[in-house]
C-alpha cells in the first residue's frame, strides 16, 4: 500500500484526453455528490438547501429540503455519502447528520447536542462516510478532527485530534475511506492517510491544494478548482494521471468528481459534466 501511494503522488503527472460525452442536472450551487453502487446520483445544492436525486443519464427522480431545522430541511447540506438503501447528509449549521432512505425518505439524525462528553461532540460537520464494515465517520469543522462510530452509533474513536503528534489536522476539507478502511483526508495542500484504528501511517504532497475527495471502488480522485488528479489503487503499478478541465469550464469550477463505471463525474455549482475514461 505504502509504494503504491508514493508512487501516485511522487511521479510526474501524466496528461491524459478525456473524451466528453454529456452534461446534465440544473443546480443553484452545488457542492457535493455521490454515486450509490445502482448508480444513482445524489448531490446537495447549498444555496437552496436541496438534495436532488438523479439517474445517470440525467433524469430527476427526487428532490427534498429547503431552509429550515425540521427534518428533511437543511441549513447548508455541506456533504452526501449515498449507499445501496441510505444515504447520509452532514446538516452544517444544523450541527447534524440526517440519514434517509434511497427514495430521500427521512430516517434519523444523528446529533451531540444532548451528550454530556464534549470530547465525543461535534459541530458544524463538512464531511460524512461509511466504511465496508460498517463504520460511521464525521468530519467535525469545529474541532479539526474526524470521528468515528460504530454501526449502533456507539463512539470508537478521534482520528486527527490535538493528540495526534504530527498527524494533527489543521484545516481538514473532505476526506474518503478506502475498502480496506483507510481513511485519506485532505489538509491544505496535504493528504493525511490513516489506518482503521486511526493511527498516522503517512502525509502526502497532493501537487495542488485540492477541495474534495472522493474514493469510488478502487478509483481515488481528487481535485482543486480546474484540476482533477485520480488513480485506480487496484492496480500495482498505476500511475498518476492529471487532466485540466479550464478550457471546458469558463467561468464554472469543480466542486466534486468521481469516477464511476469508466466514466468521470464533474460535480460544477450549476451542472455535472460526464466524460468517457474507457479508452485509456
Amino acid at each position: 500500500m505504502k509504494k503504491l501511494i508514493f508512487t501516485f503522488f511522487l511521479l510526474n503527472p501524466l496528461n491524459f484526453a478525456q473524451q466528453y460525452i454529456d452534461t446534465f442536472g440544473k443546480f443553484s450551487n452545488a457542492v457535493s455528490f455521490s454515486i450509490n453502487p445502482a448508480g444513482k446520483i445524489y448531490i446537495t445544492d447549498a444555496d437552496k438547501n436541496e438534495i436532488i436525486k438523479l439517474d445517470t443519464l440525467g433524469n430527476e427522480l427526487n428532490r427534498i429540503g429547503g431552509y429550515g431545522w425540521n427534518p428533511a430541511a437543511f441549513d447548508f447540506p455541506a456533504d452526501i455519502f449515498a449507499q445501496t438503501l441510505k444515504v447520509y447528509v452532514a446538516d452544517k449549521n444544523n450541527n447534524r447528520i440526517q440519514v434517509f432512505d434511497k427514495d430521500l425518505n427521512f430516517r434519523y439524525e444523528l446529533t451531540s447536542e444532548k451528550t454530556e462528553n464534549e470530547f465525543v461532540s461535534f459541530a458544524y460537520p463538512i464531511g460524512c462516510g461509511v466504511s465496508n464494515q460498517g463504520d460511521f465517520f464525521i468530519l467535525d469543522s469545529d474541532n479539526k478532527r474526524i470521528l468515528k462510530y460504530n454501526m449502533t452509533g456507539g463512539f470508537l474513536l478521534e482520528i486527527g485530534g490535538t493528540d495526534a503528534g504530527s498527524f494533527t489536522l489543521n484545516d481538514p476539507k473532505h476526506f474518503a475511506v478506502s475498502n480496506d478502511g483507510k481513511i485519506f483526508v485532505i489538509d491544505e495542500n496535504k493528504i493525511f492517510i490513516y489506518d482503521q484504528y486511526g493511527t498516522g501511517l503517512m502525509k502526502l504532497e497532493a501537487g495542488i491544494e485540492p477541495r474534495s475527495i472522493n474514493l469510488t471502488y478502487s478509483f481515488l480522485t481528487i481535485n482543486n478548482d480546474y484540476t482533477l488528479k485520480y488513480i485506480d489503487l487496484s492496480k500495482r503499478d498505476a500511475e498518476f494521471k492529471t487532466i485540466s478541465f479550464k478550457n471546458d469550464l469558463g467561468e464554472l469550477q469543480i466542486n466534486d468528481s468521481i469516477i464511476f463505471n469508466s466514466k468521470l463525474y464533474l460535480l460544477t455549482p450549476r451542472t455535472i459534466l460526464v466524460y468517457d475514461l474507457s479508452a485509456e
